[in-house]
């Protein structure tokens, strides 16, 4: 019997870069980013917004922190990585593999300014909670009627 890892998710970034390579030749401007050519998987993420800041909180456990590299650049947040895969025992059978491991990749544009010089990151509990200012430009402040 042959153990065979089935992820949805690879299926829809497959597609995607499918797509991207189609239409690559329309958006001559555009460069090859290796980190989302090699990604095999994605990690969930949860992102909120308030008037000081947008949150994003990525579910990435069994990782170590020095294996996330995240860069700000040109307006895009990219964060990415690898997780190793589980290795297989020889005195054990394993009967089934759904945690994903290999290259990960995720890219964000914020739809307003960002200040960021002061975009910080921790990763605790398989959690990485990475707070992205927004400029102060950009944040409501209140106008006295006089």
């Amino acid at each position: 019997m042959t153990l065979v890892r089935w992820n949805p998710t690879t299926d829809l970034m497959n597609l995607q870069r499918e797509f991207d390579r189609v239409f690559r030749g329309f958006n001559t401007g555009r460069t090859k980013d290796e980190d989302y050519e090699s990604a095999v998987w994605s990690p969930m993420v949860d992102i909120t917004e308030n008037e000081e800041k947008y949150e994003l909180s990525f579910d990435i456990p069994g990782m170590k922190k020095d294996d996330i590299k995240m860069n700000f650049a040109d307006g895009t947040l990219k964060i990415s990585g690898e997780r190793a895969s589980v290795e297989e025992k020889e005195d054990a059978t394993c009967h089934r593999v759904e945690r994903v491991s290999g290259r990960f990749f995720r890219s964000f544009n914020f739809p307003t300014q960002v200040n960021s010089d002061k975009i910080a990151a921790k990763y605790e509990d398989g959690v990485l909670t990475v707070t992205v200012p927004k400029a102060e430009e950009v944040k409501p402040r209140q106008i006295k009627i006089g």
